[in-house]
């Protein structure tokens, strides 16, 4: 897939770009990010050119990662990163996909990621018609829950052992977004549990 730039009232989502190696490096010297996420720690400017110069355009290129840096429009400053992994074989009768990001230490709290990823979900149903969108996190990352929540998902439990960090196994909150939680059909049906009763239909 040709990479693609989204906007939102305050932000501008595109592909990242050498330009944006050193904001990258400079972000992920945070110690919550490596905390957090699978970013390597320490993280070194070479792993920000791989990121960035690599891996990042490999996932558009193969349309298994649509990776965007996250950029105020006012001044151009970088806010996250934020990718969306396909699950399985899109457009497929899985069509799911799984939302993760990380947020510049400076730029939290002022409610950018959330905007950003309610934007990328709404490409994702649209573009792409992913037809459920799943977050996971350690089990007691509360700012990156707090985010999720803030885009409209929805929390379905915790997953033993679902996470590997550092080494150790961990357990995972994890939730999903569907096309319907946003007043939106999608091209499969949905029957939900416990079924409607006799003589209603699923939304």
């Amino acid at each position: 897939m040709d990479p693609v730039t989204l906007t939102t009232a305050r932000l501008l989502l595109r592909p990242l770009e050498p330009r944006d190696v050193e904001a990258v490096r400079a972000a992920c010297q945070d110690p919550e990010i490596a905390r957090w996420t699978s970013v390597p720690s320490p993280y070194t400017r070479e792993n920000a050119v791989d990121f960035v110069e690599r891996i990042a355009p490999q996932g558009w290129r193969d349309d298994t990662l649509y990776n965007f840096g996250v950029f105020t429009r006012e001044s151009g400053d970088l806010v996250s990163s934020m990718g969306l992994v396909r699950l399985g074989q899109l457009p497929a009768p899985g069509r799911q996909a799984e939302l993760g990001y990380w947020t510049v230490k400076e730029q939290r709290g002022k409610g950018y990621t959330a905007e950003a990823g309610r934007a990328v979900c709404d490409w994702a149903f649209g573009a792409l018609g992913v037809e459920r969108v799943e977050w996971f996190a350690e089990a007691g990352n509360v700012g990156s829950r707090a985010v999720a929540l803030r885009i409209g998902f929805v929390m379905e439990g915790t997953l033993r052992a679902k996470l590997v960090h550092s080494g150790t196994r961990r357990d995972a909150w994890s939730a999903a977004l569907l096309p319907s939680d946003w007043g939106r059909e999608s091209a499969t049906a949905y029957l939900p549990y416990p079924p409607p009763a006799s003589g209603q239909h699923a939304p």
